[in-house]
């Protein structure tokens, strides 16, 4: 690790025309084109790291520049200087005393940093030939909470506490590690029910589904009131009663409208509500939660960073934990985060599709159940079936689980020819079009 000199950092803002086909549609991002900040760390020992931030579109030049930005806190510097105290350079990146005025770790600045600090954790487990799920469950306690900054937090999670949630799940961690390599992580498919999708193209993608054994569907609603009632009995009548239904708004309401339709949707038997109000609003999610109890309230892919899930957790403001892969400042957030939700005992259910944040998501449940909360119950991961093509690793699915990932990394390589092709503005899935 100490003469792994990391030498370069390439940045590239890589685009895929999803909106031409609705895909990725909600009833707020209508014309999405998946789109991500991607980098790569070069070095001289011949191994490279990847990382990436999911965007959609328009602004990824900003991320971009951002993560480039970023850089020079890591080029000329070894592996070990950083892995060695992890949290000290996740301070760098979130402290820079002028850049973090456009922050501080939130937006713009806070996306390319979680590239950033995800392209590091995948050159580290490249060097130590694991996949990040197992280089992770594999670190001793210490050495794990050396990356997470508890800063801001430990009014809710101290250290010692954290310490306590890990070292008791190390029980029964073999037996769990053989029942994940059995029968993989559930998962669930938005891949259905894309606001833009008519219904013969709903009913279809619902029967091939169920055919490839999937068992939790989540529809896109936050149009007209009796529209979401009616594609939502579209899939009961494909799906039946006894699989899984959740709903998804993606903001689209103010809290008193978000509590009438909830309650409309309610009718439909929903496993939760997604996103029903603005995603920064703590106190108005926990009052829809409470004054409809019957469903439960999920939020998180547009979570900032630890100290709003934090809040989110103490004002009891939500019922299920959805957080992103690089929406918040990487892996070690990502760390701080699921430790935060084992202590206010709610599941966490990771927010995924995209660009990559399948690939991303699979390690960071399969870590939490083997070292965290060591428990599937009411968890589930989200898949969409889309770009996955690009990389070099993809996820594998089987009868709606997430196979483990057996390849050293974090998944998140894309493929050079992809690389070439939808690199914006020149790359030629770009530069053909009128």
């Amino acid at each position: 690790m100490n003469e792994i000199l990391i030498t370069g950092v390439r940045v590239i803002d890589l685009r895929f025309p999803t909106s031409r086909e609705h895909i990725g549609s909600d009833a707020v991002n209508k014309d999405p084109d998946y789109s991500a900040a991607y980098c790569i760390l070069e070095t001289n020992a011949g191994l490279t790291g990847h990382g990436l931030t999911f965007t959609l579109g328009r602004g990824t030049d900003l991320v971009v520049q951002a993560a480039t930005y970023l850089t020079r806190y890591v080029v000329n510097r070894s592996l070990a200087s950083i892995t060695d105290d992890f949290c000290a350079f996740s301070r760098q990146l979130t402290e820079d005393t002028q850049f973090r005025w456009l922050g501080p770790e939130k937006g713009v600045i806070h996306l390319a940093t979680g590239a950033l600090i995800n392209a590091v954790w995948d050159l580290y487990a490249r060097a130590e030939k694991k996949p990040l799920w197992q280089l992770l469950s594999d670190l001793e306690p210490c050495q794990l909470l050396k990356a997470v900054d508890f800063r801001y937090i430990d009014d809710a999670l101290t250290a010692a506490e954290a310490r306590e949630i890990l070292e008791e799940a190390r029980s029964g961690k073999a037996e769990r590690l053989t029942r994940l390599k059995e029968t993989g992580y559930p998962a669930y498919t938005t891949s259905v029910g894309w606001f833009g999708y008519s219904e013969e193209k709903i009913r279809r993608l619902c029967h091939e589904a169920l055919a490839d054994g999937w068992t939790h569907f989540k529809l896109k609603v936050g149009g007209d009131p009796e529209e979401d009632l009616r594609r939502g009995r579209i899939v009961r009548q494909e799906i039946g009663w006894n699989k899984m239904l959740m709903v998804d708004a993606n903001q689209k309401w103010g809290v008193l409208e978000a509590v009438e339709r909830t309650r409309q949707l309610a009718e439909l038997k929903p496993w939760w509500m997604e996103e029903p109000t603005n995603p920064d609003d703590i106190l108005g999610h926990a009052r829809i939660r409470r004054e409809v109890p019957e469903v439960r309230i999920a939020t998180g892919e547009h979570c900032h960073n630890r100290v709003m899930f934090k809040q989110f957790l103490q004002a009891q403001a939500l019922d299920v934990v959805q957080l992103d892969s690089c929406r918040v400042g990487g892996v070690n957030e990502n760390i701080a985060i699921l430790l935060l939700a084992a202590k206010f005992k709610t599941p966490v259910c990771p927010h995924a599709g995209g660009v990559g944040l399948c690939e991303y998501v699979q390690h960071l449940s399969m870590f939490d159940y083997l070292s965290v909360s060591a428990t599937m119950q009411d968890r589930v991961i989200e898949f969409v079936d889309h770009l996955h093509e690009h990389f070099v690793t993809p996820v594998h699915i089987r009868n709606g689980h997430y196979l483990v990932p057996t390849e050293a990394g974090y998944s998140i390589e894309i493929r050079e020819e992809s690389l070439n092709r939808f690199a914006y503005p020149h790359g030629e899935a770009w530069s053909t079009l009128p």
